[in-house]
């Protein structure tokens, strides 16, 4: 005897067969249909030599469908993307370069840039940050101090070299030698790094407190004119920031040599000061900026870390701290080998960072994360968006700080997020309830 349907869900048009499935909510037969039913249809086309295509009209089944073209050694690098890069993390690369090059690059769009990981040492400022920066395609930069400081090396005519991971670090040592992976250098490129550093650290211009962007804007200064003294080309990413006028901040100034190298020059009564509160109230004017003029706010962030975070928290500041009216990033691409289910930062996803206003909830379909060596996506995204979109305009950031931090002061004026007045001694806050 049957068992009645009572209270399962299953009604008329819903009956559940034993052994199958709910019938589609479309009164069509579909893959949650009778099993036994679905065989025979099959049979029975495949002996009339019918081609079976009516689950095609599903909403679920309206993607580029998988039919690559053959790899022949003539495509260039965005044919193959387009045309092979169809699933997985190959599929998100893909839909990483649609987005920087069909939507971010668009006029109205500011680009932020973070940076992590050992990028500049790799020679990925000459090969891809380098011209992302002089086309146009990248505003304004939040970086490691360590990836500064090792792309300085290059400005400096200094050379790295390819190395094996596997040699002895006693022997490298012994000879002078330091790794960063597969990458060697001679230990008196760090020391000509820091003389140089404290050299021009030294100079007049730089005897006060100042944000980050300004310092390595005319640390970029300095670079730009030794390399032309040597003859050497554009090497390095501060020189390329500097003459774009690509504000370049970096979110933890202690944590690098360059950083220690100012820290020292204090002892010495150096008066050098980088002040985290002018970088974070520039970084959220320039959020703040882009949206007020019409346009949109763009974030490219390869890795994670502190430098996503400082990107991403310009928009907390805005709305959470200041009180000013506002919705988040409007595209947020990200390229990192970090797994969001360990509660970190550098793995954290788009849709999380919702929750804290850090990107605008309307915008999360244009927000991907391609979980890839960044040393492996970035020359390729780089070289897709020069294949498919024209140089933009540089819009020179930091030739406005001073503009934006104005429209931030009275916008955050207006606002009503003065701090009230403490009324009391008490060590002991109220406590919340």
């Amino acid at each position: 005897m049957a068992k009645s349907s009572k209270g399962n869900g299953a009604g008329e048009g819903g009956r559940r067969e034993r052994g199958g499935f709910k019938s589609s909510r479309h009164g069509k037969a579909s893959a949650a249909g009778p099993k036994a039913q679905q065989k025979l249809a099959a049979e029975e086309r495949e002996k009339r030599g019918q081609q079976h295509t009516a689950h095609e009209a599903s909403r679920f089944l309206k993607g580029q469908r998988i039919d690559p073209r053959r790899i022949d050694g003539k495509e260039t690098v965005a044919d193959l993307i387009e045309g092979t890069y169809l699933a997985y993390n190959a599929a998100r690369l893909r839909e990483a370069c649609q987005l920087f090059t069909g939507k971010m690059l668009a006029a109205d769009v500011t680009v932020g840039l973070s940076i992590t990981g050992a990028l500049t040492p790799a020679g990925l400022g000459m090969s891809a940050l380098i011209p992302l920066i002089e086309a146009g395609f990248v505003d304004w930069i939040i970086s490691t101090g360590a990836n500064l400081y090792h792309d300085t090396h290059f400005g400096l005519g200094l050379a790295m070299h390819r190395g094996n991971a596997q040699e002895s670090d006693v022997v490298l040592r012994e000879e002078g030698v330091v790794r960063i992976y597969d990458i060697f250098f001679d230990y008196d490129v760090l020391l000509s790094t820091d003389a140089f550093f404290r050299k021009i650290i030294t100079g007049k211009e730089f005897q006060r407190a100042m944000s980050s962007a300004e310092f390595h804007n005319l640390c970029g200064r300095y670079v730009r004119e030794r390399e032309k003294a040597l003859g050497i080309g554009q090497k390095s990413l501060l020189s390329a920031a500097y003459a774009a006028a690509v504000p370049i901040y970096t979110s933890s100034p202690g944590d690098s040599s360059i950083g220690m190298n100012i820290a020292a020059l204090a002892l010495d009564g150096n008066k050098l000061v980088l002040d985290p509160n002018q970088d974070v109230n520039e970084t959220a004017s320039i959020v703040l900026d882009a949206k007020r003029g019409g346009g949109k706010s763009g974030v490219m962030i390869l890795g994670g870390g502190s430098p996503k975070n400082f990107m991403l928290q310009t928009e907390p500041q805005i709305q959470e701290v200041l009180g000013i009216d506002e919705k988040g990033h409007d595209y947020f691409l990200q390229i990192t080998d970090a797994r969001p289910d360990t509660g970190g930062l550098s793995g954290a996803t788009p849709a999380e960072a919702v929750s804290w206003g850090k990107i605008d909830p309307d915008r999360l379909p244009d927000a991907v994360v391609c979980y890839l060596d960044s040393t492996v996506a970035l020359p390729l995204l780089t070289s897709y968006a020069f294949a498919r979109h024209d140089v933009r305009p540089l819009k020179r950031v930091f030739d406005r700080r001073e503009a934006m931090m104005s429209r931030l002061r009275e916008e955050y004026d207006k606002s009503s997020a003065a701090p009230p007045a403490i009324d009391h001694t008490d060590s002991k806050l109220p406590q919340h309830r």
